[in-house]
C-alpha cells in the first residue's frame, strides 16, 4: 500500500495590521512593533479632565517636548510584556541563587557593628530613593504620549519596586530577618543630614510636571550619579573593611543599570535629533538637574568614602559630564 502525503502552503490575506502596513509597509511586523506601534489613544476623549480642565484626557502638550513621530522613542531592548517578562524571570532566578548563597553561608550576618551600620546607612537606605523612583516613573507613564514611551517607563516603574526590595532583602540578611534595619534606614533617610539634599531632589521632582524633564532628572541625572557612586565606590569600601561578599549581593543593581542605560540614551538621542528646539530643552533640563543633584549627592560620597571622598566623585560626576556629551547635551560645566 502506497501513501501520499502531500504538503499545501497557504499564502496569508495580509501580512501584518493595517497601521503596521502603513507604517512600515506590506511586510510580517516584529512582536515588538505589534505590542507598540501606533496604539496610543488620540480621539473620542469624551471629556477634558476635571482635575486638569486645559487638557485632554491624553495630551502631547503634557511636555514642552515636541516630536514629528512619537514612536521614534523606541526602547532597543525591544521590551514588551512577553520578553520583559521572561528577562526579568532569568534574572530574578539568578539574584535569588545569589542571596541564598550569601544567607546559608552568613555571609552578612556577624560583622562588626560599625562596619553593619555602615552598610545599613549606605545602602539599605537607597531602598527609599527607589521608592522614589518607582513613584516618578509611574508619572512618566502615566502623562506620556506613545506606547513606546510609556510601556518602557511602566516596566522602569515595576524594576525600580524590585530593585527596593532587592535592598530592603539585603537588610533582612544583615539583622537575620528580625527587620531592625529597614527602620534604621528610614531613619536615616528622615534624619541623617548627609541624606536631605538627596531626598529634597526627589521630592522636587515628585512636583515636576513635564514628564520629560521627569525622565532627564531621574533615570538620566540622578541614576547616573547614585548607581556608580554606591554600587561602584562605597560598595568596593565596604567590601575593603570587610563586607566581601557586598558585591554580590548589589550585581544584580550594577547589571540592571547598565541594561537600563541603553534605553534612556537611547530614547534622550531620538528626542535631541528631532529638532534643535528639544535638544535646546533638554540640554538645559540636564544642565539644572546636574547642578542640583552634584550638590545633593556630595555630602553622601563625603559621609561613607571619607578622603578617598573627592576624588571618587569626581570620577563619578566626570563619567556623567562624558556621557551628556555624548547625548550632545553639553551643559558648559
Amino acid at each position: 500500500m502506497q501513501v501520499d502525503i502531500k504538503t499545501a502552503s497557504v499564502k496569508p490575506i495580509r501580512n501584518t495590521f493595517a497601521h503596521l502596513e502603513r507604517r512600515f509597509g506590506d511586510k510580517p511586523a516584529s512582536r515588538y512593533q505589534e505590542a507598540t506601534c501606533d496604539l496610543q489613544s488620540e480621539v473620542n476623549f469624551h471629556y477634558k479632565p476635571l482635575w486638569d480642565p486645559t487638557r485632554e484626557m491624553y495630551d502631547k502638550a503634557r511636555t514642552a517636548i515636541a516630536m514629528s513621530d512619537w514612536y521614534d522613542l523606541k526602547d532597543p531592548r525591544q521590551f514588551y510584556y512577553g520578553t520583559y517578562t521572561m528577562t526579568r524571570a532569568r534574572w530574578q532566578d539568578g539574584a535569588d541563587r545569589q542571596m541564598h548563597f550569601i544567607e546559608q553561608g552568613g555571609l552578612l550576618q556577624g560583622l562588626p557593628q560599625d562596619l553593619h551600620d555602615r552598610i545599613v546607612a549606605a545602602l539599605v537606605t537607597l531602598r527609599h530613593y527607589e521608592w522614589g523612583a518607582n513613584t516618578n516613573n509611574a508619572h512618566i507613564s502615566a502623562y506620556g504620549w506613545g506606547a513606546a514611551i510609556t510601556q518602557a517607563a511602566m516596566m522602569n516603574t515595576m524594576d525600580r519596586l524590585a530593585m527596593a526590595q532587592h535592598l530592603s532583602r539585603i537588610g533582612l540578611l544583615l539583622d537575620g530577618a528580625i527587620g531592625t534595619s529597614l527602620p534604621a534606614a528610614k531613619r536615616e533617610w528622615l534624619e541623617a543630614d548627609a541624606w536631605q539634599g538627596l531626598r529634597r531632589e526627589i521630592e522636587n521632582m515628585f512636583v515636576t510636571r513635564d514628564w520629560f524633564e521627569l525622565l532627564v532628572a531621574q533615570n538620566l541625572v540622578a541614576d547616573a550619579l547614585i548607581y556608580p557612586l554606591f554600587f561602584g565606590h562605597i560598595d568596593a569600601e565596604l567590601s575593603a573593611q570587610g563586607a566581601h561578599s557586598i558585591r554580590l549581593a548589589t550585581e544584580l543593581l550594577t547589571r540592571w543599570q547598565d541594561e537600563n542605560v541603553r534605553w534612556v540614551d537611547a530614547v534622550i538621542k531620538a528626542a535631541a535629533r528631532d529638532s534643535d528646539a528639544n535638544q535646546v530643552l533638554l540640554a538645559g533640563w540636564t544642565a539644572k538637574w546636574r547642578e542640583a543633584l552634584v550638590g545633593a549627592c556630595r555630602p553622601l560620597a563625603e559621609r561613607f568614602l571619607g578622603s578617598d571622598a573627592a576624588d571618587s566623585f569626581g570620577n563619578v560626576v566626570a563619567a556623567l559630564d562624558a556621557r551628556i556629551v555624548r547625548l550632545g547635551l553639553e551643559t558648559g560645566t
